[in-house]
């Protein structure tokens, strides 16, 4: 059976759409910038799932990556495709999301801007077994001890380090409960954090 050809929209640095491309010439075309949503998923422990792409994939193979990612298709929001792509990798659904940032990411092989959500979820999960290999939580101490090694995807790894700095915008003290919820509007997180450091 032949594989459908995937169409990305092609995006200016002001993420205007300014044309359409087909995903083997964006990948390997830094000049072709596209779009991407990522979701984090945490369980109740406050551990981060990383799904281990499958052997398969052409970019980065058998690596461990993002709970969830991936393209926008032509015409479709990030916030959309983020709650498709949730689905579709992991048989997530009814999971209210809440947007975290944007950030560009750029490398030798590809141009994306991406948009990051959080979700909260602590299993099961029905992962897509073609381009997934496994799912597991990592705690943040696993993370860092794996950073650099050729683990994790160097894609994940830059998400790892927009996370962080957004995580030290939002502090909370040693030994409250875990401060991560999800809601639709971002002020649904600070609640949870603020409560959550309050009960502290």
């Amino acid at each position: 059976m032949v594989e459908p050809i995937e169409i990305f929209d092609i995006v200016n640095a002001e993420d205007q759409v300014i044309g359409q491309a087909p995903r083997t010439r964006c990948h390997g075309n830094p000049s072709l910038i596209h779009r991407v949503a990522h979701v984090l998923v945490f369980d109740e422990a406050g551990r981060l799932l990383l799904q281990k792409r499958s052997a398969t994939k052409d970019v980065q193979p058998g690596k461990w990556d993002t709970s969830v990612g991936g393209h926008l298709d032509p015409g479709e929001d990030y916030l959309s495709a983020a709650v498709r792509e949730m689905q579709e990798e992991l048989g997530i659904s009814e999971t209210p999301l809440t947007f975290l940032y944007r950030y560009p990411l750029r490398n030798n092989f590809e141009s994306e801007n991406v948009a990051t959500y959080l979700a909260r979820h602590s299993g099961p999960f029905t992962f897509c077994l073609r381009e997934i290999d496994a799912v597991r939580f990592w705690t943040a101490e696993e993370i860092d001890a794996e950073l650099g090694s050729g683990v994790l995807t160097s894609n994940f790894e830059e998400e790892w380090s927009y996370w962080q700095a957004w995580s030290r915008r939002y502090p909370v003290p040693s030994g409250s409960p875990v401060a991560l919820c999800a809601g639709n509007p971002f002020p649904d997180l600070i609640k949870c954090f603020n409560a959550d450091r309050d009960a502290g």
